[in-house]
């Protein structure tokens, strides 16, 4: 029997098992072309099969994929966030649940908007909703991009469209390959050879868009470094080790020769700026004396308002802040009730809340060029750092990935670093606590790291890039009504002719 003709209990566990391959499709495996064939295989799946099934289906490839793709969560809470069992388990499960419910709800309401096999369902309504969903889980709810389609192709052709329309542009295209298996297989001679002309045109027009410059260098150099202190997480906050930590990232930094720009991971300084005062102090100093400018992740409190920010400052001349404006859920902020606050300090889980920065915020400069900041899970979102561009000449990330441990996730959040270098056509200077430190291209192109968990410095030269892709002037708008609109456009149509 044919696992995509299988019963309904079959067809559920050939789903799941196809779930679990979608993960390799990104970082670290890098195994890209997963992507396309798992996805089609859920698509063979949904034939025959009723919206309810359908979405069923789908749930379980969701629950599964996304089990083994953010399994990284229980390093996080339980093995270095300390927080008990059952509280990680339901917080996991929570987050698996609900991406799986969006992959159902894309089965679902693609499976009612065209019932009848062909090449509107696979190559229209299918590809258009499965992008629509991920633009949606992407902010709905605080938004959870992670295991977004497009990033797995980021060294394939299809990332030429990245800097065109953004990262759902790239996922689009990767399941309208995906639909190309169902419509070529269950199709006629000519379908068939219709999707093969469909394959050959997509790589051909992917591989003439890549060779487009859409930014340009400009004439002045900037010497930057990038300093991994490799500070275990276990470590990180004690009192004790705060001045080891201090004289590690010092001594580093001052020891290069001159610099433009020097770069500290994620909150390196385990203080508040009130804490430390004479050593911010006196690298300010040391920073102006050098002509160089200083980049620290701190976390600061605002006394009079009672609030934590977690912050990219700039020690130098000129000075600058910046405050995270994307916290993470559970992490960063708690969003429950008061009362169940009070239960979570009774019983000693974190509850603590930092304060999200503002939407408003000025880049960064270094000489005369403007910076555009993020802190962490930030950079996972394309169309955030769009508010410092086109003026920003350079992106730059600060993160402590010790929180993942050795696991997949650091090479994962890498991945969509690169993503957000080749979306702005401009270099991405990322600096992380354990790794992967990594200094960017603008075509997403990693040009060095240094190796995890081993304290180093990275430096390089680069130019701060002008100009503007298209995805910079335009955001994820086009790509969320393109979606929306061909969705509402066949439901319509397919009612008239019901009727």
């Amino acid at each position: 029997m044919n696992i995509f003709t299988a019963p309904r209990v079959g067809g559920r566990w050939a789903a799941a098992g196809l779930g679990l391959l979608l993960p390799i499709a990104f970082a670290p495996f890098n195994w890209f072309w997963l992507a396309p064939l798992s996805l089609g295989g859920l698509f063979l799946l949904w034939v025959g099969q009723d919206a309810r099934e359908a979405a069923l289906r789908s749930f379980c490839f969701g629950f599964s994929a996304f089990a083994f793709g953010t399994y990284w969560l229980f390093i996080s809470l339980k093995l270095l966030g300390g927080a008990p069992l059952p509280v990680v388990l339901v917080m996991m499960a929570g987050l698996v649940l609900s991406m799986a419910l969006y992959l159902a709800g894309c089965a679902w309401l693609s499976n009612r908007i065209a019932p009848t096999e062909g090449a509107v369902r696979w190559l229209l309504v299918v590809p258009a909703a499965w992008t629509l969903v991920e633009w949606l889980r992407s902010w709905l709810f605080s938004g959870f991009p992670w295991l977004s389609i497009g990033y797995s192709q980021i060294d394939t052709p299809l990332a030429a469209w990245a800097p065109v329309a953004g990262i759902y542009a790239v996922s689009w295209i990767t399941v309208v390959l995906a639909g190309l298996i169902p419509w070529a297989i269950y199709g006629s001679r000519v379908t068939r050879a219709a999707a093969a002309a469909i394959l050959a045109v997509v790589l051909i027009l992917s591989a003439l868009l890549r060779t487009v410059a859409w930014t340009a260098p400009g004439s002045e150099e900037l010497k930057v470094a990038m300093i991994q202190g490799a500070i275990p997480q276990v470590l990180k906050w004690l009192p004790s080790q705060r001045l080891p930590t201090l004289r590690t990232y010092a001594g580093m930094s001052l020891d290069l020769e001159a610099q433009d720009l020097i770069i500290w991971p994620e909150a390196a300084i385990p203080a508040v700026p009130e804490q430390v005062r004479p050593f911010l102090d006196a690298m300010t100093e040391q920073m102006v004396e050098l002509d160089t400018q200083l980049l620290t992740g701190i976390l600061s409190y605002d006394v009079e308002h009672d609030q934590y920010r977690n912050t990219l400052l700039a020690l130098g001349d000129p000075p600058g802040d910046y405050y995270k404006r994307h916290l993470v859920p559970f992490g960063e902020y708690f969003p429950v009730p008061g009362f169940v606050r009070e239960w979570m300090r009774l019983v000693n889980l974190p509850y603590e809340t930092t304060t999200a920065g503002p939407a408003d915020q000025r880049p960064l400069m270094v000489k005369n060029v403007a910076i555009a900041p993020s802190i962490c899970y930030e950079v996972a979102f394309g169309a955030e750092q769009l508010v410092f561009l086109p003026g920003a000449g350079l992106l730059v990330n600060v993160s402590n990935d010790a929180w993942f441990g050795d696991s997949i996730a650091p090479h994962q959040h890498l991945q969509m670093a690169r993503m957000r270098a080749l979306e702005a056509g401009r270099h991405m200077l990322r600096a992380t606590n354990t790794g992967i430190t990594a200094l960017i291209a603008p075509d997403g192109n990693v040009q060095a790291t240094i190796p995890q968990f081993e304290p180093g410095v990275l430096t390089g030269v680069v130019r701060p890039h002008t100009g503007t892709t298209p995805y910079v002037r335009t955001g994820n708008w086009p790509i969320a009504a393109a979606t929306l609109l061909i969705l509402v456009l066949v439901a319509g149509i397919g009612r008239r002719r019901r009727r």
